[in-house]
This record gives structure tokens, C-alpha cells and sequence, in this order.
């Protein structure tokens, strides 16, 4: 049976057209699913019960469950989600002085094998659909009873290898007539899937896109981040100027630093001479330590001396502020305890 949640407000219309229903009828079941956040189609008071019978019988409501949840010292919060096929993704809410913003996840278990990810190791099974995404930031809003305010596409899963059910998902978050989620408040990363990239800069969405950077070396990278051998670094930055030069939107580059391996003074120089001129900032990452991962943290004072340089030539370049440290807060690890330990 069909997700209700999977239709952005175009396709409902069409899907309740074909239910021999008025168009007008969708932009109210469009409301109950996402603004009154409903469980039940019994629930939606101003639909003729016929029509809520033909919904019963074609669709279906998203509506997780929460397995766990952890909570830390600084206020972010992370949930293992249980879906109807018992798989589990995990979601983050992290709040901040502009307002509250979820991680989502976009894919249950993740294809790229990064090194420094505790997603790596989490077999793949299959993508989210769009109403799975949107369930996320759903679910998080009826725990806590308030409204989120940025989405971040920045958790298990590569976006871009299921860029139509987030691009969908996004449509869905942006609609005034729904969540109204900001299409500026909504960041989508991604490990550089180049063609993904062109399609994102012609669509001109206005989302921010993150880039998973990690090095200006391709024999780095391609050691940390298997998709660097078929997207190189060049190929990469090409489709990242595109990028800008299309939308004259700012890319926000991620750089998780590994000690001894990223984190001294000539990658900084390699990582200028590549993003020299490009609209552009740089995301410093402590790097979160995962069971039997290769990489570990840099020092506190080697990130600050690693971003003073970046900003004194140029660069502009940030310390990520690291929340949820004591909550398992890489993406993932509560999932792999979910699966016992080791996968």
C-alpha cells in the first residue's frame, strides 16, 4: 500500500483526482498530514467519510516509532527510528541561538564505505521514500512540541545516490502549505556525486549544498573516500563552480580533521591553492572516533592553528561546534549497537 506522506501537494492532487475526488480536497489532507501532523485518516474531521474510507483502502500514514532515544548534557537529542518493514534509521535534533535543526538520514545503510563514518559497515538495504524523510522531522516535532526550523540532509546515506526521494522530500518541507521549511533552512551534503551535482545547480532550488571535502589530495581523499575515484578532486571542484556560477549560491565545504593525516600545514595550502576565488567556507569537523575506526581526532590547537590559517589567506573557514559527544553523536553508532556491535 501506498505512503500518503510520499506525494508532494502536485501529486496529490492528481493521486485524489483519480479517486474521482475535487483537487481542492488534497490541499486539505495536505494540511492534516503536515500541519495538524494526524496519525489516522478517522482523524481528518472535514473529509466526507467515503473519502476517508478510499484513502484507507489506497494509502497508508508513515508513522514511526521511537526504539530509543538519547539525550545530552548540551540538548541535542538523537532517535533510533523504527519503520514498518522493521528497519531503523536514526535522526538528530540539535538546537541552536537561530532555532532547531534535524539531521536527517536519506538511505538505510550507506554505499560509499567512508572510512571515518560510522554508517561504513552498516549494509545497505534500501532508500528512504520522501514521506519517510519528511516522517523524521514529523516525529521529531510531536516528541518535543515545538517546530523545526532547518533540515540538514547529513545523516546515514548519501543523499545525492537518492536524489529524486530527497529532491521530492524537499518540495514537500518547502511547501508554505505545509511544514513551510525554508528552502534556505534546508542543507543537502553530499560526497561528491558529480552528474547529481549539475542537476542540483540546474534546478536552482535554493537549499545550501555541502560538499564532503576532506582533503585537496586525491590520494588522501581516495583513502578516506572511495567515491573520490570516480568523481576526482578536479572533476569535483568543476562541478562545484558550476554550481556557483548558476545558483550565486556560497558552497559550504566539510573537512573532518584526522590527526597525521589531513590536519597539517600543507594540506591547508593544497586545500587554499584549490578553493582560492570560489564562493565558499570551509567547515572544520573534529572528527567523531567510531569503534575500530583508522582515524582519530586532531588536537583542539592544531584545528584552531589549521583554521587561523585558512582565514588568514583567504579562506574563510569555521570550527564546527560539536554537540552530542556523550550521545554516540557520529551517524550511525546508534544503529550499529541496535545490530549488535561489530557489522
Amino acid at each position: 500500500m501506498k505512503n500518503i506522506k510520499d506525494y508532494n501537494l502536485d501529486e496529490l492532487k492528481e493521486e485524489i483526482k483519480e479517486l474521482g475526488e475535487k483537487p481542492f480536497r488534497a490541499e486539505q489532507i495536505f494540511k492534516w498530514l503536515f500541519v495538524d501532523k494526524v496519525k489516522s485518516f478517522d482523524e481528518m474531521t472535514n473529509i466526507s467519510l467515503e473519502l476517508r474510507e478510499k484513502l484507507k483502502q489506497n494509502y497508508n500514514i508513515c508513522n514511526f516509532e521511537i526504539i530509543k532515544k538519547q539525550e545530552s548534557v548540551d540538548g541535542t537529542k538523537k532517535y533510533l527510528f523504527g519503520l514498518s518493514d522493521e528497519n531503523a534509521i536514526e535522526s538528530v535534533l540539535m538546537e541552536y541561538h537561530f532555532g532547531k535543526s534535524v539531521c536527517v538520514s536519506s538511505q538505510i545503510g550507506c554505499k560509499m564505505g567512508c572510512k571515518f563514518c560510522a554508517s561504513t559497515g552498516i549494509p545497505f538495504i534500501r532508500n528512504l521514500t520522501s514521506g519517510e524523510i519528511v516522517e523524521q522531522i514529523i516525529a521529531i516535532e510531536q516528541d518535543i512540541g515545538d517546530k523545526i526550523s532547518n533540515v540538514v540532509f547529513m545523516g546515514i546515506g548519501e543523499p545525492m545516490d537518492n536524489y529524486e526521494n530527497v529532491i521530492n522530500a524537499i518540495k514537500i518541507l518547502n511547501n508554505p502549505k505545509g511544514l513551510n521549511i525554508g528552502a534556505r533552512h534546508i542543507s543537502v551534503s553530499t560526497s561528491g556525486i558529480v552528474p547529481k551535482i549539475y542537476d542540483f545547480a540546474d534546478k536552482n532550488i535554493q537549499c545550501t549544498l555541502s560538499i564532503s571535502l576532506h582533503s585537496a589530495n586525491n590520494k588522501v581523499r581516495s583513502s578516506m573516500m572511495p567515491v573520490n575515484n570516480a568523481y576526482n578532486i578536479e572533476e569535483l571542484i568543476k562541478a562545484c563552480k558550476y554550481y556557483i556560477k548558476k545558483t550565486n549560491k556560497r558552497i559550504s565545504f566539510e573537512y573532518a580533521l584526522a590527526k597525521d593525516n589531513n590536519d597539517n600545514i600543507k594540506d591547508a595550502d593544497e586545500l587554499i591553492k584549490l578553493l582560492k576565488g570560489m564562493l565558499c567556507h570551509v567547515n572544520l569537523i573534529p572528527i567523531n572516533k567510531i569503534e575500530n575506526g583508522k582515524y582519530t581526532k586532531s588536537s583542539l590547537e592544531n584545528i584552531i592553528k589549521f583554521r587561523d590559517y585558512l582565514n588568514a589567506n583567504g579562506i574563510t573557514a569555521t570550527i564546527r561546534r560539536e554537540l552530542g559527544a556523550d550521545i554516540d553523536a557520529a551517524c550511525g553508532q546508534l544503529r550499529r549497537k541496535k545490530l549488535g556491535g561489530n557489522i
